[in-house]
């Protein structure tokens, strides 16, 4: 390809130098560059990819996309565009012959519910045959393979050269997660998606949105933008009509031309749940979809796993998937990592460990764990250093009114204080009125407290040694993730492991 043939793309602002010249590949990372490369010279938030032209021409890059052409060396060849971002991904779909084309592409943004809704809507497409692979939090995976995540949504160039992997192995469908970072930061850009989901808004990521009215903004671009832009001819929405941002969601995708398919437990929406019944070993009933009636089963537990359930079933519609594929892929799942995850065990306490570190999604674990028993609830959880410190006294608050005790311990605490964290979380703790029990004491018959065990794996250690049979444990915050990050250090530490180590010593 010659540089002049990526021209047409967008408007540009300035070209110097040749364009006719042959290139051997599209970079963003000057410390990647090889001979014939064009550098994308990319905005970050710590460091701008202005001031790293000068390496990547050193290193062989023939060419550069900018913003800004003052300070650039005599004589280079350059694009001076207003948004090297979104050229990089208009760029990427090129260079690598829109393989999102070829590809039924989901993506799914919300608070919450993301990593299960992609992992359901990916066993539906099993069950149909449309051989799917998957982007998401947790890792990238198609035709066996599974990739590290290093990001929930990749760079737009990487998504390119990873779906083009995934069409060459013959995968025919991919569902991922769209984080709002990714939206907001282009990183979508040139994808061309059948179906947009969303799943829900609540508080998170306040450390880098302004409000919850530009989080929201943010969110909605899938469907204000990025589905209208898709080159798809039938493109559709599936919407949750009971979030509180859900029906102005689902005006904006009816103006952009978008078909819509609503869902939700209560109200008159598209789909909806009749009948369902949810214990310990899963959920089960019937579901309705406009005046069609079928019946499902799951191994997921809990209401916030239902409304999941709810988004797949409008995608395999959205997508004419037969009913039976959806049906049976939905039953195929039998967990997902981290979310809600059972640790299995002898002494009849039901160990639970999920991802839930937002106000909203602790509570609607909470809420989902309370009716699977009679006995007592104890949860143990913290909050991320470096990130929004106004949630840490809102979500104690919550674990403390939904639960009979509440472990305060670390998450990853990052650069900050620990004991700071705790501090913060505490005080939303202490607005209930409940009294601080002392860690190192047995538990006493009926008691409905807290306490405070930085360590986290004395915090786990502790719940587990209260515990009774018949009692929920619930470990939250961390779900799937293998590390712990302490000041500049991270170190191997898994929830599930940890729980399972504590219960065979036990």
């Amino acid at each position: 390809m010659r540089l002049k043939d990526f021209l047409t793309l967008q408007t540009v602002e300035q070209t110097e130098g040749d364009l006719n010249q042959e290139i051997t590949g599209l970079v963003y990372d000057s410390r990647r560059v090889a001979k014939g490369d064009v550098f994308f010279a990319v905005p970050g938030e710590k460091t701008d990819g202005h001031q790293f032209v000068n390496q990547a021409i050193e290193r062989g890059a023939t060419a550069a996309v900018v913003t800004q052409s003052s300070g650039l060396p005599p004589g280079m060849t350059f694009v001076r565009v207003n948004d090297v971002r979104a050229t990089l991904g208009l760029w990427g779909a090129h260079y690598y012959r829109q393989p999102s084309r070829r590809l039924k592409l989901v993506g799914v943004t919300g608070t919450n519910g993301k990593t299960t809704t992609t992992y359901l809507i990916e066993s539906i497409l099993a069950s149909a045959d449309m051989e799917p692979g998957v982007i998401g939090t947790i890792n990238y995976r198609y035709c066996g393979k599974e990739l590290p995540a290093h990001h929930t949504t990749p760079e737009s160039l990487d998504l390119h050269a990873l779906m083009a992997e995934m069409a060459q192995s013959n995968v025919k469908s991919v569902a991922m997660e769209v984080s709002s970072h990714a939206l907001v930061q282009e990183r979508v850009r040139g994808l061309d998606f059948d179906v947009g989901v969303f799943t829900n808004l609540s508080r998170d990521h306040l450390d880098y949105h302004k409000n919850m009215d530009d989080y929201f903004a943010a969110k909605s671009r899938l469907f204000t933008d990025y589905l209208p832009a898709s080159a798809k001819s039938s493109k559709a929405a599936v919407i949750n009509g009971n979030d509180v941002r859900g029906g102005e969601l689902l005006s904006k995708a009816q103006r952009a031309a978008l078909r819509t398919w609503s869902y939700g437990r209560c109200g008159d929406w598209d789909i909806k749940p009749v009948h369902v019944q949810n214990d310990v070993t899963g959920q089960r009933g019937k579901i309705q979809v406009k005046d069609r009636v079928f019946d499902f089963s799951s191994e997921l537990i809990g209401a916030a796993n239902l409304d999941n359930i709810l988004a797949a079933v409008g995608v395999g519609f959205a997508l004419e998937i037969p009913e039976s594929a959806i049906v049976q892929g939905i039953k195929n799942l039998r967990s997902v990592p981290g979310r809600l995850e059972k640790i299995e065990n002898t002494r009849e306490v039901a160990v639970l460990v999920d991802y839930a570190h937002t106000p909203d999604a602790l509570e609607k674990v909470l809420g989902a764990v309370r009716p699977l028993t009679h006995a007592s609830i104890l949860t143990i959880f913290g909050c991320g250093g470096d990130r929004d410190r106004g949630k840490r006294p809102l979500m104690g608050e919550l674990a403390a009114r939904l639960s009979d005790i509440v472990i305060l311990t670390s998450d990853n605490p990052r650069s900050e204080d620990p004991d700071r964290i705790l501090q913060d979380i505490e005080a939303g703790v202490q607005k209930t009125g409940i009294a601080k029990l002392e860690a190192q004491a047995a538990r006493v018959h009926g008691a409905h407290g807290y306490a405070v065990e930085a360590d986290r794996r004395k915090a786990i250690g502790l719940a587990l040694y209260w515990a009774r049979p018949g009692d929920v444990v619930l470990i939250a915050g961390k779900g799937h993730e293998d590390y712990q990050i302490l000041g500049a250090q991270k170190i191997h530490f898994d929830d599930r492991e940890v729980a399972r180590e504590i219960l065979n010593r036990q």
